[in-house]
């Protein structure tokens, strides 16, 4: 995120006072108010309530503590680099096997191409993830991202997730395998040019889910740890949540308490260094008032006590059935897309951004959500292959 775009122009929510409010939400609303943190169960009284406009009010209140009218983007270029994967999650309408109709891979030369374009169109990020390629050789990324940094200096590399980085590890054979093996890889990489981890790959942390419809895939375990491995080497990252398929709301509670726990304990020493108070389980919640943060209230590079990297952004993403083996099922609703990524910024209270990815949610989505807390929709993308709401395009170039 490297722009900040205004919306104080657009109309504020509606204030609880004008209407009649749901009582079960009195209480959360008290805790949203004096920044305290939600329970799951806080949760799900936020997803069966009627009351969505008071689920949007108090999360448009929280993004506007951390924020104000500020929405952020960037001018950004994603690659995808391949479609061959040796997986094949029910979810998944982007992979192909080697010989099957629509299966690519880019070369260097390709690779090179892309990263002109984005340094000509004055982008200031490229955002890299493929396939899992069983035959391409480790040598092959470090190599992408060096050619990345030779056509274009000034970019920032945020590539491959945590799926990735851990077929890199079991391709590659470095360190060994486990967290060792992750560190060697994600310090290879680094080394090369990367500059941040992005956060797909994580779906819903829940071993149901995992087994029935991307079983091949890692747990959530191995994802978080991954990410703890990038900050500890001090890169920042990025969460996903892929909703509205076959896990049940209390499981999209579930994978958001596992991000929220990791991130209070990357984030422990640094509250500590800002005199943040903690809860008696060493919570640190951001999304307090004021007068809760005598320093600074969110992590910036450079901030006293801040020795690591951190989850930078959460980004919930409707599942599209569409060509994908769960093409029978009917898709998360707008309402639910309204709802989940209100109810993310309000759980997600040691966050600092929530995005509404536009491709995904669609621009006239998107721009609701800026009022039901999401503070970032992405950037300009320009490609996007992977998936893409119904009738929207995702290829901005011929």
């Amino acid at each position: 995120m490297t722009l900040a775009a205004h919306i104080s122009s657009a109309p504020a929510a509606p204030s609880a006072r004008t209407r009649r409010r749901d009582p079960a939400l009195t209480e959360i609303a008290r805790k949203v108010e004096t920044g305290e943190r939600l329970t799951a169960a806080d949760g799900a009284v936020l997803f069966a309530t009627p009351d969505i406009h008071e689920v949007c009010r108090l999360a448009d209140m929280v993004r506007r503590r951390l924020h104000d009218d500020a929405v952020f983007y960037n001018i950004n270029r994603h690659l995808n680099y391949s479609n061959i994967c040796a997986l094949s999650c029910k979810f998944c309408a982007f992979h192909r096997k080697k010989d099957q109709d629509g299966a690519y891979e880019h070369n260097l030369d390709d690779i090179r191409a892309e990263a002109r374009k984005a340094r000509e169109s004055g982008a200031t990020e490229m955002h890299i993830v493929g396939g899992l390629h069983p035959w391409l050789p480790f040598s092959y990324y470090t190599d992408m991202l060096r050619a990345i940094g030779e056509e274009a200096p000034q970019i920032h590399i945020k590539a491959f997730t945590a799926v990735e980085i851990v077929h890199l590890q079991r391709i590659s054979k470095r360190g060994g395998d486990g967290y060792e093996g992750v560190l060697a890889v994600l310090r290879d990489l680094i080394a090369a040019g990367l500059g941040s981890l992005p956060g797909g790959g994580a779906e819903v942390f829940d071993d149901r889910v995992h087994d029935e419809a991307f079983k091949g895939k890692i747990r959530s375990d191995q994802w978080l740890d991954v990410h703890r491995a990038a900050h500890e080497l001090g890169i920042n990252s990025n969460a996903t949540m892929l909703y509205g398929h076959i896990e049940e709301r209390s499981e999209r509670l579930h994978h958001m308490e596992l991000l929220r726990l990791q991130q209070d304990h990357t984030l422990s020493a640094w509250a500590d260094a800002q005199g943040i108070a903690k809860d008696a389980n060493g919570a640190v919640v951001l999304t307090g008032p004021a007068a809760n943060y005598p320093h600074e209230r969110l992590p910036m590079p450079g901030s006293r006590g801040l020795k690591t990297g951190y989850f930078q952004t959460i980004i919930p993403l409707p599942f599209f059935p569409n060509a994908s083996e769960l093409e029978y099922l009917p898709g998360p609703t707008g309402l639910e897309n309204l709802r989940t990524l209100a109810i993310a910024r309000l759980m997600l209270d040691n966050f600092p951004h929530v995005k509404a990815f536009w491709i995904m949610q669609t621009l006239p989505m998107a721009q609701l959500e800026l009022q039901a807390g999401a503070d970032d929709i992405d950037g300009t993308v320009v490609w996007y292959d992977i998936t893409k709401a119904v009738g929207e395009g995702n290829h901005q170039e011929t």
